[in-house]
């Protein structure tokens, strides 16, 4: 029986089986930036050599990462980081549209950003009070749509504040995977309503106590660590949700 090299994953689960190790352990090499948004992963004869599982094991292995969204495979080219635009599926909760009636990439704004202190319960989520705050509008043409105050550790994040405005654009996630190699694997959407304070109706222009729906959301690496949380504000007359049940 060969001894299985999980490429250095921290303690692997023996329990599991050889493909769930396997799946762990790509995760976590993804989380820790060892492949870019264009560079292919090994072959699935390549992982099969590196740590001597059969070929149908990585295939599984592989295929449930597809499965779980985190990879794509490209017809002919190899298997991929994929690559979804989280920063805008905010959006579905508000009417987002072009002047012909498609979808559009909302403007963004960075307004502040400093190292700071994060409130407990915010530190507690990211494993540490050491962070770094963006505070973002977002809209579109002259419609404000969200105020957001954007929070990330600064071990993980180092830098980004000195950033040249220009370089943000208007995606944060492609973003935190060149510059810091963060790879932004899953998030997790908790919508409310309250109204607003006096600081997020001047940024919205909005009167103070208006309605407003709260998008607190916060995102995960491939290993589960949490590494951004954020809390964002929009009209509540702008607000939309549509569940399909199946």
């Amino acid at each position: 029986m060969p001894q299985h090299d999980f490429a250095s994953a921290p303690s692997p689960d023996r329990r599991l089986p050889a493909y769930l190790q396997l799946r762990d352990a790509l995760a976590t090499r993804v989380a820790r930036g060892e492949w870019g948004p264009d560079t292919a992963l090994p072959s699935e004869n390549q992982l099969t050599a590196e740590t001597g599982l059969s070929v149908g094991t990585v295939r599984k292995a592989i295929q449930t990462l597809v499965d779980e969204g985190l990879l794509e495979r490209r017809q002919g080219s190899g298997t991929y980081l994929r690559k979804r635009a989280f920063n805008a599926s905010l959006f579905r909760f508000f009417a987002v549209q072009s002047a012909d009636g498609g979808a559009t990439i909302p403007s963004s704004r960075i307004i502040a950003r400093k190292a700071a202190t994060a409130p407990a319960a915010v530190a507690e989520i990211l494993g540490t009070p050491d962070c770094i705050r963006l505070d973002r509008l977002r809209g579109q043409s002259d419609a404000l749509l969200l105020s957001e105050e954007i929070w990330l550790p600064r071990a993980r994040f180092d830098g980004i504040a000195e950033l040249e405005e220009s370089q943000f654009g208007p995606l944060l996630y492609p973003l935190y995977h060149e510059r810091f190699n963060v790879f932004i694997a899953s998030a997790v959407d908790d919508v409310s309503f309250a109204p607003a304070s006096a600081a997020v109706a001047a940024r919205l222009g909005l009167a103070e106590g208006a309605p407003t729906a709260v998008i607190e959301r916060t995102a995960y690496t491939a290993d589960g660590i949490a590494v951004e949380w954020r809390i964002a504000h929009g009209p509540a007359e702008r607000f939309r949700y549509r569940s399909r049940l199946s």
